[in-house]
């Protein structure tokens, strides 16, 4: 695994944990909320802009994206 790559999956397991801290969720329903409702593929497609910002304002941006396709979580 290229360095690059190591840094994004520590950022994305990372933002994961505070998702799930900020909403009450364990780990692995964090995981599975934001792999359903499109909120992984965003932290992937992203990243370069996302690992910028806060993680609160990376927060903000995943709980919308997820909203937009079908989330409940606000």
């Amino acid at each position: 695994m290229s360095e690059d790559n190591r840094y994004k999956l520590t950022y994305i397991i990372c933002v994961i944990g505070e998702f799930a801290k900020k909403y009450r969720l364990s780990d692995k329903q964090a995981f599975n909320y934001l792999k359903r409702y499109k909120g992984l593929s965003f932290l992937d497609d992203c990243y370069s802009a996302e690992h910028t910002v806060s993680l609160n304002d990376a927060i903000d941006d995943l709980t919308m994206i997820c909203n937009r396709n079908g989330g409940g979580l606000s």
